[in-house]
C-alpha cells in the first residue's frame, strides 16, 4: 500500500472516531487533564512557610491561633495526613479507566511464493502479496455499552493470469455494539467503582479533618504547656527571692546576735531547695519550647529555631466564663464530628458493595450487533484470446468510495445467555459485603459512644476548672494574708521562723495551683471544642477542598 493510500484510511478513520468520542470527552471530568497530566516527583521538600511574618524585635511573637496556623503550614504529620487524603482523588481517576476510549492501528504484510499444482492457478510458481492495514476505536460507556468501529483494507496484488482484478483493495468499515440487559446492565452496576472513589474521596477528607482537630488540639496543649511552664517559672522564681530574702533577714540577725546559730540552717536549706525547683523549671520551660518549636515548624529553620517564643496569650481566665449545656454540645458532636462523617461514608461504600455483589449474582444476558460496509477497488482485467485486457483503472479511492455507499453490507446480531448452575464465588461476595456492613453499623455505634463519653468529660472537666480556680484564688489570698501575718509575728518576736518558710511554702503552692487551674480551664475549653467538632471553625481553620 501506497503512503498516500495509507493517509487516506487513517484520515478516514479519524473523522468517524472523533465524532464518537467527543460528547464522552466533555462528559467525563477531568478528562483532558487525565490525557495530558504528568505527575513529576517532587525532589525537595518545601521549607518552613510564613515564620518571617511572626519574628518581632528578635523574638517569634506568636499568638495561640498564629501558632495554629503555622502548624497547618509547617507540620509534618498534617502533611503526612493530607498526603493521604490526595491519595484518594487519583482512586476516582482510575475509576474512570475502564471507559477510556482506546485506537489501535496495526499493518501486516505477507508474501507468499509457492509451485502451482495446476494450470487453473495461473502462474507456474504462484507469488502473491498481501498488505493488510487496520485501524480499529474501542469504546465502553457508563451504560455497560460496549462500542466499537473499525476500518480495515487489505492490498492483494497476484501472478495469477485468472485474476480479474489485480491489484486488489478490499476494504471494510465495521461498527459494533454490545450490551448488557441482566447483570452489568444497569448505569449503577457500571458506575459503582466511580461512586466507592467518590465517597472514598470524602471519607479521606473527613478522616484528615478528623486527623488536623487532633493535630490541632495538641498543638493548642503545647502551646499553653508554654505559657504553664513561664508561670511556674516565674513564681518559683518570686519564691526564691522570697525565701533569699528571709536568708538574708535571718543572716544579718545572726550577725547581730537576735537570732540562734542553729536557726540559720532552715532558711538556708529552704533556699537551697527553692532553688533546685527553679532549676528543674528552667530546663522544663527548655523542653516544652523545644516541642512546640516543632509542632510549628520552626526547628526546621536554624535562625528562627534559634530566636526565643514571645506567647502573648493571656492564660487567665475572664471574670466571664463560658457557658456550656451538655446536651447541646452532645448533639453538636454528633452531627459535626469529622469521624462520624468519615463512618457514615464507609456505610454508603458498604451498600454500593452489597448492590454489586448482588448485581453479580444475575445471570449474564447480552445483546450484541454489527454492521459493515464493504468496498473494493483495482485494475480491473478481462481474459481474451489474445490475454488480459484492462477494463478499467482504479485503486484504493474506489474502495472508500463504495465504503461510503453503504451499498454492499453485511449485518447481524446475536443474543447470548450465561445461566451459571452455580455462582459461589457472587454468594461468597455479598455475604463479606452484608458482614462488613454489620460491623460499620457496630463501629458507628461504638463510635457515636465513645464521642459521647468525651463530650461529657470534657464538660465535666470544664465545670471542674471553673470550680477550681474560684477555690485556687480564695486560696493564694489566705495564704498571702497568711504569710503576711507570719512575718509580722516573727519580725515582733512572737513567732519562729518555721512558721515563716512554711507559709511561703504555702503562698508557692497556691500560687502554682492558682497557675494550673487558669491553665487547665484553657485546656478544657479546647477539649470541649475539640469533642464537639468545632476546633477548626473556632480557630478559623479549614482542610482546604
Amino acid at each position: 500500500m501506497s503512503m498516500k493510500n495509507k493517509k487516506l484510511t487513517l484520515v478516514l478513520f479519524l473523522v468517524v472516531c472523533t465524532a464518537l468520542t467527543s460528547a464522552q470527552v466533555s462528559s467525563s471530568p477531568g478528562y483532558v487533564g487525565t490525557l495530558f497530566h504528568r505527575v513529576r516527583p517532587v525532589m525537595q521538600l518545601p521549607g518552613p512557610a510564613h515564620l518571617e511574618d511572626f519574628v518581632k524585635d528578635g523574638k517569634l511573637r506568636l499568638r495561640l491561633d498564629d501558632a495554629l496556623l503555622l502548624t497547618l503550614e509547617n507540620n509534618a504529620d498534617v502533611s503526612v495526613d493530607r498526603g493521604q487524603y490526595d491519595l484518594s482523588r487519583f482512586a476516582l481517576q482510575r475509576a474512570y479507566g475502564p471507559f477510556d476510549p482506546s485506537i489501535t492501528a496495526g499493518f501486516a504484510p505477507t508474501r507468499s511464493v509457492s509451485p502451482t499444482t495446476s494450470s487453473l492457478q495461473g502462474a507456474a510458481t504462484l507469488s502473491s502479496l498481501i498488505q493488510t492495514s487496520n485501524v480499529d476505536y474501542a469504546q465502553q460507556f457508563q451504560t455497560g455499552t460496549l462500542f466499537g468501529a473499525g476500518l480495515n483494507t487489505t492490498r492483494s496484488t497476484t501472478n495469477s493470469s485468472f485474476a480479474t482484478v489485480n491489484p486488489s483493495f478490499s476494504s471494510g468499515l465495521t461498527f459494533s455494539l454490545q450490551q448488557p440487559l441482566w447483570r452489568n446492565g444497569s448505569i449503577f452496576a457500571n458506575r459503582a467503582p466511580i461512586i466507592i472513589a467518590q465517597r472514598g474521596i470524602r471519607q479521606s477528607r473527613a478522616t484528615f479533618q478528623a486527623q488536623v482537630s487532633d493535630v490541632v488540639e495538641r498543638a493548642i496543649n503545647q502551646y499553653w504547656d508554654v505559657v504553664e511552664a513561664r508561670k511556674n517559672l516565674e513564681v518559683i522564681r518570686k519564691s526564691v527571692e522570697l525565701a533569699d530574702a528571709t536568708y538574708k533577714q535571718d543572716k544579718r540577725a545572726l550577725e547581730l546576735g537576735a537570732l540562734p546559730p542553729l536557726e540559720i540552717y532552715r532558711s538556708e536549706s529552704q533556699v537551697a531547695q527553692k532553688k533546685i525547683a527553679l532549676i528543674q523549671a528552667e530546663y522544663n520551660l527548655k523542653r516544652v519550647e523545644d516541642t512546640l518549636r516543632q509542632t510549628i515548624g520552626a526547628d526546621l529553620d536554624p535562625r528562627i529555631g534559634a530566636l526565643d517564643l514571645d506567647l502573648t496569650e493571656n492564660a487567665e481566665a475572664s471574670s466571664t466564663l463560658a457557658a456550656v449545656d451538655l446536651s447541646d454540645i452532645l448533639n453538636q458532636a454528633l452531627k459535626s464530628r469529622s469521624e462520624i462523617e468519615a463512618q457514615h461514608q464507609q456505610l454508603s461504600i458498604d451498600d454500593v458493595n452489597v448492590r454489586v455483589a448482588n448485581n453479580n449474582l444475575k445471570p449474564d444476558l447480552s445483546l450484541s450487533a454489527s454492521y459493515t460496509s464493504n468496498g473494493l477497488g483495482g485494475v480491473s482485467f478481462a481474459n481474451s484470446a489474445t490475454g488480459p485486457v484492462v477494463i478499467s483503472n482504479g485503486g484504493f479511492g474506489d474502495s472508500l468510495a463504495q465504503l461510503a455507499g453503504f451499498n454492499f453490507p453485511t449485518y447481524g446480531m446475536s443474543l447470548q445467555l450465561r445461566l451459571p448452575l452455580r455462582n459461589r464465588a457472587a454468594a461468597a461476595d455479598l455475604g463479606s459485603a452484608l458482614v462488613s456492613k454489620k460491623n460499620d453499623l457496630y463501629k458507628m455505634r461504638s463510635l457515636e459512644q465513645t464521642i459521647s463519653t468525651e463530650v461529657k468529660n470534657s464538660v465535666h472537666d470544664l465545670e471542674q476548672s471553673e470550680l477550681i480556680i474560684t477555690a485556687a484564688q480564695t486560696s493564694r489570698d489566705l495564704a498571702a494574708k497568711t504569710l503576711s501575718a507570719e512575718e509580722r509575728k516573727y519580725q515582733l518576736g512572737a513567732g519562729t521562723i518555721f512558721f515563716v518558710l512554711d507559709a511561703q511554702n504555702q503562698l508557692s503552692a497556691a500560687e502554682l495551683a492558682l497557675v494550673q487551674s487558669h491553665i487547665a480551664y484553657q485546656r478544657a475549653l479546647a477539649e470541649v471544642d475539640h469533642a464537639s467538632g468545632s476546633i477548626l471553625a473556632k480557630h478559623n481553620l479549614s482542610v482546604g477542598p
